[in-house]
């Protein structure tokens, strides 16, 4: 399958509940908070992203990949979707958070080194 869905991220203002929720419901490993604080859950399926220094957002997405982000954004636009995180690039991946016309949230990235 092209574009597969291949990673799932929980954006939280309060990590620590976040964290005794999903390991309590499912089990899941959650790593410690990288200096972005941002922690991988159950191995490199996952991240758990503390937003309280942006705003405090709540979000639960799959990320989709695809080979290049940035078209990628501009195709969403022309059908409708906006964007909520553009285009960032940390060195090993590029992403970005869309929202869809119904406004569900969704990511896509690109692994930068394979």
């Amino acid at each position: 399958m092209s574009n597969p869905v291949n990673y799932f991220e929980i954006g939280t203002p309060d990590p620590e509940i976040s964290k005794a929720f999903y390991t309590g419901m499912f089990g899941w490993p959650v790593g410690p908070p990288s200096d972005a604080s941002y922690s991988m859950v159950n191995g490199e399926h996952g991240g758990l992203w503390d937003t309280s220094a942006m705003g405090g957002g709540s979000w639960a997405i799959f990320y989709v990949q695809v080979d290049d982000v940035a078209s990628a954004i501009d195709k969403a636009v022309a059908l409708g979707a906006s964007v909520a995180v553009p285009l960032v690039d940390n060195g090993a991946i590029e992403f970005a958070h869309l929202i869809d016309p119904h406004d569900n949230r969704f990511g896509i990235w690109r692994p930068k080194v394979q």
